[in-house]
């Protein structure tokens, strides 16, 4: 009986220590990708964040700047400018505040509501966002993907 017991520990003990070489790099072979992967979608989804909410800020100044002056061809350009160059006296060339913008991008109208207040709504439309990495594509999954058209609109009321 002594000797049964014996064999029986000893190859426990084998099993408890066999070598383990080689495991960490098969669990960061699993990990490391879905890792990446993760923090590659945290990054492009605050790129795409920062981008909207710099258009949103542009509309609203192209927008304060519209309803404090006459609404004419000259405030409306320089309201585009302002909008797509951050700076009114731009006349639509130089360097825009985001890449691939253009004074096209940008709407500008004023309305009348049914109360009869004048608005006037900046609108920056069909302006194209590029991921750097595109996490649709890298998936396979259509709607994962972050590319499109980024499109924001601020209405005021006209003061002029």
């Amino acid at each position: 009986m002594l000797s049964l017991i014996r064999k029986m520990r000893r190859r426990l003990s084998h099993f408890a220590l066999r070598d383990e070489r080689g495991t960490q790099f098969v669990e960061l072979a699993l990990v490391l990708p879905v890792m990446l992967l993760f923090f590659g979608a945290v990054a492009e989804f605050g790129r795409y964040f920062y981008i909207y909410s710099t258009l949103a800020k542009a509309a609203r100044a192209g927008a304060r700047y519209t309803i404090s002056r006459p609404f004419d061809t000259t405030s409306i350009n320089q309201a585009k400018s302002l909008i797509v160059f951050g700076d009114q006296s731009a006349g639509c060339a130089g360097t825009p505040v985001l890449p691939n913008m253009g004074c096209g991008n940008v709407e500008i109208q004023k309305t009348t509501t049914a109360a009869g207040v004048q608005v006037v709504t900046a609108r920056i439309v069909n302006y194209e966002y590029t991921p750097l990495l595109d996490i649709g594509k890298l998936t396979g999954l259509a709607g994962a993907s972050l590319a499109g058209n980024v499109s924001t609109s601020v209405t005021m009321k006209y003061i002029y």
